[in-house]
């Protein structure tokens, strides 16, 4: 029902095919540049050598527990900058509209891609604004009596507070032509490990002890299941990223391959799924264990995979990021 209101508003105002560039002013600061931290040179301890042959199967799981993190090893990275939270849903809409790229489907079922046209929706029917506000953005208030002026400004703050949620239903291949917009690209494996991890093999990113309610893997509830970018500021690793144990589960560049020296074999290796990694908030019936938000687990998945709790975040080599970062 909400997905044929939302279609027929998007219909009403020209918003389906191609999105236009005339979207809110109000999103521009969230579709700016965020902030990178640099993640210095240095070598840093990747993988683990944890065993517990006893899990396979266990929560949906379909491989046994750290077997492929197998072996713990040493690994030198160059410098590189690494973007200092998830792309959120603002930064993802400033893509959409210059390069008209199709929006991520779930924008049509919450109402966010009426943002895209957000002058346009002064124009609907006062009724509609009403439906919009309580079947589409499911907001719990009584518009019965709300004047025009009021239900903009409710749906105003409804989109500035998407703006800052990471944007998810993406696949790989959304992923990397966002990053290549930017001028940045996905963070291999190991640098994204790395950036959690830091320099001495941390287990999660705020030290070797999981401790409860540093991020956002379910132990809380969210009206949208993610949080907006930067809200756990306990979820932070050694060089100040954030949302790397909780949020979203995150795609990276690579292949899942075996690592060097590894007597793990899985089917799944070789160029058929990409790495996902970090713990999410646990949608699309996903489980939020402590085990997800260690910095050596690895997840993977079809590139073409889209899922209510898995988004990205770009980097970029030190030599680049001057341009990346103008």
């Amino acid at each position: 029902m909400k997905s044929n209101l939302i279609l027929g508003l998007s219909i009403s105002i020209g918003l389906l095919v191609v999105p236009s560039a005339g979207f809110a002013q109000e999103s521009v600061a969230a579709s700016a540049d965020q902030e990178m931290k640099l993640i210095p040179a240095s070598e840093f301890i990747m993988g683990s050598n944890k065993i517990d042959n006893n899990s396979s199967g266990e929560y949906g799981n379909a491989k046994p527990w750290y077997l492929d993190e197998h072996p713990e090893h040493s690994q030198y990275l160059d410098g590189f900058y690494i973007d200092e939270h998830e792309v959120t849903n603002g930064q993802f809409k400033a893509f959409v509209v210059q390069k008209k790229y199709a929006p991520p489907q779930y924008w049509v079922n919450n109402g966010y891609l009426l943002s895209l046209r957000r002058h346009k929706v002064e124009e609907i029917p006062v009724e509609k604004i009403r439906r919009l506000v309580v079947k589409v953005m499911r907001l719990d208030i009584d518009t019965r009596e709300m004047t025009r002026l009021e239900l903009l400004a409710v749906i105003d703050k409804r989109f500035a507070y998407m703006d800052w949620l990471p944007v998810v239903y993406v696949s790989w291949h959304d992923a990397k032509a966002y990053c290549d917009w930017k001028g940045k690209r996905l963070p291999t494996e190991a640098e994204w490990e790395k950036s959690i991890r830091g320099d001495k093999g941390l287990e999660f990113a705020w030290g070797h002890q999981w401790a409860y309610g540093q991020s956002n893997t379910g132990e809380e509830l969210w009206d949208d299941g993610v949080a907006p970018v930067g809200s756990y500021q306990g979820d932070v690793s050694p060089y100040g990223v954030l949302d790397m144990s909780g949020n979203v589960s995150e795609w990276t560049a690579d292949w899942y391959q075996a690592y060097e020296g590894s007597d793990y074999a899985s089917k799944d290796f070789g160029e058929i799924f990409k790495v996902v990694k970090g713990a999410a908030w646990g949608g699309d019936g996903h489980y939020a264990l402590k085990l997800f938000q260690r910095g050596a687990y690895r997840y993977n998945l079809k590139p073409e995979s889209q899922h209510e709790d898995l988004g990205f975040r770009c980097a970029v080599d030190v030599k680049m990021a001057g341009i990346a970062m103008e």
